[in-house]
């Protein structure tokens, strides 16, 4: 049934009185990790410095570069064009960006390309680029609002280097407010937390739910310690500005969706990388944040699990979901991560659309969105439709609960698992017979003992 009203609703369909209601479902878009690079024609380089960011799109649009990125690269304006038109033609009544406008390493690129090392440059750059893709957004979207979150790549300083009050938070506030949130947030809150670390809370009108939008760089392992403190102050104040946000939530019965970029539990793609050997063992893990945080993390979320809904998170580029709490040794509390645009990383380009029962917004489905770059006259199509894939009929995350300890024995969730993991590029080859422990493993152990043990007894 659930398939049923799904395509009902992509075909536009609906209006004849004796079928459901078009309030019944709602999708919900989720794009995650963009990483757009404005470098990739460097001829046009100067006119985009020394151009306003409104002449922008004229000048990408006069370049001779019209092939979309590929498999390695980050991406451009033809597929960053592609993607929202593709996006925007879904209709819903949120859109969740997950993290990641600025392709990596862009200081080193963009110094690089001007020739010498110019901060202010660099940041007046940085945030035309910013202003760029939120108004490219805007234009496919109308006035639907846009949840976001920042990515270990949206700074000014570089790569997991996010300055807590620093310029580019004061910089950016009001364009993400006005351009992305619509307003859609209590404004005193918001210019209180965002440009201090990032964080905020967003409920749009009409919206059933309440988004609580988190800055996980703060938690990243990965993110370099000043020696002040500053870092571990910012992430353990969001941390509890997230237990106080989360108990209003409960007193209002309101119900509770976090967005954020790198998700808590393994990285698992670097434990294969470094840990591994030849016969599937690993003799430790990589963890995306830091001990503590995911420790506190999670014990506030297990003393909120009910006010929680669904986790969005993104980072990996993959396709893959995680569950976050154990409850009497299973594990439960589904995040979903969005896989990403970028093909940076071997995947195909992606987003998510979710589809939810609109009279309480519960996550009832979703399809996978893909752009088949093997394909050369490939365009954004439904890739898979999650309840068909896995032959489920339980709303989704009770779906993605019981999924998880299934792929232990049925073989085709297993290889279904593994060929939507890099969204339908099959040479990507991420996910083999040796390393599919670490890949199942790390949906639903968090804890790093736990995980490592899972993995060697698999």
């Amino acid at each position: 049934m659930v398939v049923v009203l799904l395509f009902v609703l992509t075909a536009g369909c609906g209006s004849d009185s004796s079928g459901p209601s078009p309030q019944a479902n709602l999708p919900i878009v989720i794009i995650s990790d963009v990483h757009f690079t404005p470098f990739y024609d460097t001829g046009i380089f100067n006119d985009l410095v020394n151009s306003p960011v409104e002449q922008w799109a004229a000048i990408f649009q006069s370049s001779s570069m019209t092939d979309l990125s590929s498999w390695g690269h980050e991406t451009n304006y033809p597929l960053l064009k592609r993607v929202l038109d593709a996006a925007g033609q879904t209709a819903g009544h949120v859109l969740i960006f997950s993290g990641d406008i600025l392709a990596h390493k862009f200081p080193e690129t963009f110094y690089a390309l001007y020739g010498k090392e110019d901060p202010e440059a660099l940041h007046a750059f940085i945030y035309k680029t910013v202003v760029f893709f939120a108004t490219q957004v805007r234009e496919r979207f109308g006035d639907i609002p846009v949840i976001f979150t920042l990515g270990n790549n949206d700074a000014y300083a570089g790569d997991y280097q996010l300055v807590p009050g620093g310029a580019f938070l004061a910089d950016t506030a009001d364009t993400f407010y006005n351009t992305f949130l619509l307003g859609g947030a209590d404004r005193k809150n918001y210019f209180n937390t965002y440009p201090a670390g990032g964080y905020f809370v967003a409920e749009p009108p009409g919206a059933k739910v309440r988004f609580v939008c988190l800055s996980t760089i703060f938690f990243s392992r990965n993110r370099p310690d000043d020696g002040t403190g500053t870092a571990n102050n910012i992430a353990m104040a969001q941390l509890a500005w997230l237990e106080q946000v989360l108990g209003e939530a409960d007193a209002a019965k309101k119900k509770v969706w976090i967005v954020m970029h790198i998700p808590p539990g393994a990285d698992i793609f670097g434990t294969v990388h470094t840990y591994m050997d030849p016969n599937g063992q690993i003799s430790d893990a990589v963890d995306f944040w830091k001990e503590a945080y995911q420790d506190r993390f999670l014990e506030i979320c297990k003393r909120y699990a009910d006010v929680i809904g669904p986790i969005f998170a993104g980072h990996t580029h993959m396709d893959e979901y995680r569950l976050v709490l154990d409850r009497d040794g299973e594990a439960y509390k589904a995040l979903i991560v969005t896989p990403g645009v970028s093909p940076q990383y071997g995947n195909n380009p992606a987003f998510k659309v979710i589809i939810l029962r609109g009279e309480n917004w519960e996550p009832l489905d979703y399809r996978s969105v893909n752009y088949d770059l093997d394909l050369a006259s490939s365009d954004f199509s439904t890739y898979y439709v999650f309840s068909e894939a896995y032959s489920t009929e339980m709303p989704l995350e009770a779906s993605l609960v019981d999924l998880f300890p299934t792929m232990v024995m049925d073989s085709p969730h297993q290889r279904a698992y593994a060929r939507f993991y890099d969204s339908g590029h099959d040479a990507a080859d991420i996910i083999d017979d040796v390393n599919w422990p670490a890949y199942w493993c790390g949906i639903g152990k968090m804890d790093k003992k736990e995980y490592v043990e899972c993995v060697n007894a698999y």
